[in-house]
């Protein structure tokens, strides 16, 4: 009975000692989980908090006590973020109360935040509004707003604070950029609108998406967005097919142009439209094109009055003796006078031809007609220059073989470049026999021993010799520049300076010379007496002779 006894206790005590293992093991496994749950609670706590503290924006909390417990925190707790303290510059850091978050602003937006987080409090009222920093004048948005949990318990009202100094220097650069774009967009609609001529734009579908204020004016209609919306065609080509320019430009890229005639204000008027291709803003998939309205009607009446005086000019050039060429840019001969055929013996069938300058020069040289050069390329190559080089008019002198001496003008053209050719062999050979005579007759005078003047019809000193050099030491430079009578006398002063009505006797001997033309004596200071001679030639010079008595 004992044993039985004894080892029902024993196998109590093993059952009571199993449950008590399985308890403590139970425990040690609640505890760990306990703890494994506080420290991923912790975990997450620092996580959500280091999450606030990385945030650009600051803040400042008023944490409440827990309504559903029986919370020991009674009051309520502040609590600035690290983010706060250096956005406000907080001597206390994180240890700053809200009074400390007050002083940093001006009293004004201090006593409107204090009345915002008093409606927050007390009739749960977010706002949102803009204050400044009184060190710096930084602008501080700050944002409030109380968050509860979904059990409806309250647990914080919480106020976030943005420096906006970022964004508001973004806004001013962005306003400042807007407004450089405004004036830019004005200056370019002004440029525009104000051309003489329509300009318009046309999108990828040639759909027109701007005008100026002159096609606007040309349609008639009330301002640009009633073109717009009407689709207001200016240049109506052909009935058929509206806009045969704009398409062609579109479908080759490149610009065309035509001219029309077009009714304005009443008026016939002759216009050249033209349509020029582009890429809107750099998309090589789509094709723009902007297109002018022109008026040709001046420019083609000018055009048509230029051809009457260009023929009557021309007209005028073949009656004239003097020979003339034209070769237009191309260097071909275009027109020509009887008298440049008469003066090269050239044939018509030639100039019919409209040779080139070169084969010109060419037929020149078969001829014996041109300059004898040793580098005849050279020579051509040089002549053919002057269509590019040429700007004033240009003369020179052309020796040609068989004795004569042609004289060249070539001067520009509207169509090139115009040549006139004279034979001035005759007037050459008659210039030089005149000169043989003037030099003769010079030789005569500088070898009569008596002093000689001679003025012509005009009283300006033509002739003199160095016998009336040497009598008065006249200046030969100022005889040379041929002063008149007057000023000749006036020369002979010094040898008078004994007198006391000098300008007496030089009117005296002007009289006498010009209108009695006698002879006459006069005493100089060196007591030589000299009687003077004038005497009317046949072309009525005056020639004076002055003779030592």
């Amino acid at each position: 009975m004992d044993n039985v006894l004894i080892k029902d206790m024993l196998y109590l005590c093993m059952i009571a000692g199993v449950i008590l293992v399985s308890l403590v093991i139970s425990f040690r496994i609640t505890i760990y989980r306990l703890r494994q749950k506080n420290y991923f609670l912790n975990r997450d706590r620092e996580r959500y908090a280091e999450t606030l503290y990385a945030s650009k924006d600051g803040y400042f909390a008023f944490v409440y006590p827990d309504e559903r417990i029986n919370d020991p925190r009674r009051s309520i707790r502040e609590r600035c973020s690290r983010r706060l303290a250096v956005m406000l510059n907080l001597k206390k850091g994180i240890s700053s109360n809200f009074e400390d978050v007050l002083g940093c602003f001006y009293k004004e937006d201090a006593k409107k935040l204090e009345k915002y987080l008093k409606l927050l409090q007390e009739e749960y009222i977010t706002f949102e509004d803009t204050f400044c920093l009184k060190n710096n004048n930084r602008k501080m948005s700050i944002y409030g707003a109380r968050i509860n949990a979904n059990d409806g318990n309250l647990y914080c009202d919480m106020l976030w604070f943005r420096d906006l100094s970022e964004e508001m220097l973004k806004i001013e650069e962005l306003n400042q950029n807007l407004n450089d774009t405004k004036i830019k967009l004005q200056t370019l609609n002004d440029m525009i609108d104000n051309l003489s001529y329509p300009v318009w734009l046309r999108d990828d579908s040639l759909k027109i998406m701007a005008v100026n204020k002159k096609y606007v004016e040309y349609t008639g209609l009330k301002d640009k967005q009633e073109v717009l919306q009407k689709q207001f065609e200016l240049a109506d080509c052909e009935k058929a097919d509206n806009l045969p320019i704009a398409k062609a430009a579109h479908q080759t890229n490149k610009m065309q142009k035509q001219n029309i005639n077009l009714v304005i204000n009443g008026q016939a008027h002759n216009f050249e439209v033209t349509e020029t291709p582009f890429h809107m803003d750099g998309n090589l998939e789509k094709i723009s094109t902007v297109g002018s309205l022109y008026d040709m009607t001046e420019l083609d009446n000018v055009k048509r009055t230029f051809k009457v005086h260009q023929s009557a000019h021309l007209e005028v050039l073949s009656a004239l003796g003097t020979a003339f060429a034209i070769f237009d840019t191309s260097k071909k001969l275009i027109f020509n006078n009887k008298s440049f055929l008469k003066l090269w013996n050239l044939s018509a069938d030639f100039t019919l031809a409209n040779p080139l300058y070169s084969e010109f020069l060419e037929k020149l040289r078969s001829l014996r007609m041109l300059p004898e050069v040793t580098d005849f390329k050279g020579y051509k190559e040089n002549e053919i220059k002057l269509f590019d080089n040429i700007i004033e008019s240009k003369e020179d002198l052309l020796h040609i073989p068989d004795g004569r001496t042609i004289k060249r003008v070539v001067c520009m053209h509207p169509n090139g470049l115009i040549f006139a050719y004279e034979d001035v062999s005759d007037k050459l050979a008659a210039t030089r026999m005149i000169n043989e005579l003037l030099s003769v007759q010079q030789n005569i005078l500088d070898n009569i021993t008596d002093a000689v003047l001679i003025f012509g019809a005009d009283h300006k000193l033509k002739y003199f010799n160095h016998s009336y050099i040497k009598l008065w030491k006249a200046s030969e430079i100022k005889l040379q520049n041929m002063p008149s009578i007057s000023e000749v006398l006036q020369m002979q002063q010094s040898y008078f300076s004994n007198l006391d009505n000098w300008e007496q006797l030089k009117q005296s001997m002007l009289a006498h010379i010009v209108n009695i033309c006698s002879n006459f004596q006069i005493e100089r200071n060196d007591k030589t007496i000299l009687e003077v001679k004038p005497k009317i030639l046949s072309d009525e010079s005056i020639m004076i002779t002055y003779v030592i008595k």
